[in-house]
């Protein structure tokens, strides 16, 4: 399994399929924000990261301009990931409460985690046709983590993602609808469950804390 891993991870780095994209993420590795101006920005797409034997997998839409396309790992680097972990941790479901970048030694446990979308897009907002292209490396990594039982989508628009996913490969219930700590049985068993997105805005606002964050997981945990 871990040949399959590294050849799909290698694919993803690889990709150029969407010249929108890679002239976008190019972009931002070359203007940099001021305060990572001495910092060599990644620049390309980001593959999942985490417990290749996961039972749980995270999906957000797609890296943020100046964490994962700066350094190389999905949810590193930027206040989301901050938030996040200090709940995976708490939910013992990573070795440490932090994500700083890729050698800081994060290992996470039972759970892996992705994007629906490799590359950054700009205003956060990819185009149909862009999720399509990646949806192909969505499956492979799914179809890579053999003992997957449970998806946590990472906000609703993640969680759209996953819908329009897996409508393409079954017949969905219309009446699938997001909201927080809300399960979902899927045709092929897996369960999606869908979770307010760790970002700034969402904590600032009391729409997600710590606690809420950390039950939802903890909940999660006893489901698999």
């Amino acid at each position: 399994m871990n040949k399959s891993f590294e050849k799909l991870e290698n694919s993803i780095i690889r990709c150029t399929k969407c010249p929108r994209l890679v002239n976008f993420r190019t972009q931002i590795a070359k203007d940099k924000r001021k305060q990572y101006i001495h910092e060599k920005y990644w620049g390309k797409p980001i593959t999942g990261f985490g417990d290749r034997n996961a039972r749980i997998l995270l999906v957000g839409l797609a890296p943020a301009a100046h964490g994962g396309n700066r350094t190389g790992r999905v949810f590193t680097g930027d206040k989301s990931s901050e938030f996040l972990y200090k709940c995976l941790h708490k939910a013992k479901l990573s070795n440490q409460p932090n994500s700083v970048h890729k050698n800081d030694g994060l290992m996470l446990k039972k759970s892996f985690i992705t994007t629906a979308l490799k590359c950054v897009p700009p205003g956060d907002k990819p185009t149909k046709d862009e999720l399509n292209n990646c949806f192909k490396y969505f499956k492979n990594e799914i179809e890579n983590l053999k003992n997957l039982r449970i998806i946590v989508a990472l906000g609703k628009i993640a969680f759209d993602a996953c819908i329009e996913f897996y409508k393409k490969q079954f017949k969905i219930e219309s009446n699938i609808k997001f909201g927080h700590s809300k399960f979902f049985k899927l045709p092929n068993n897996i369960l999606l469950v869908g979770s307010y997105h760790p970002s700034p805005r969402n904590v600032n606002t009391g729409r997600i804390d710590v606690n809420k964050m950390t039950n939802l997981f903890v909940k999660v945990k006893k489901s698999i």
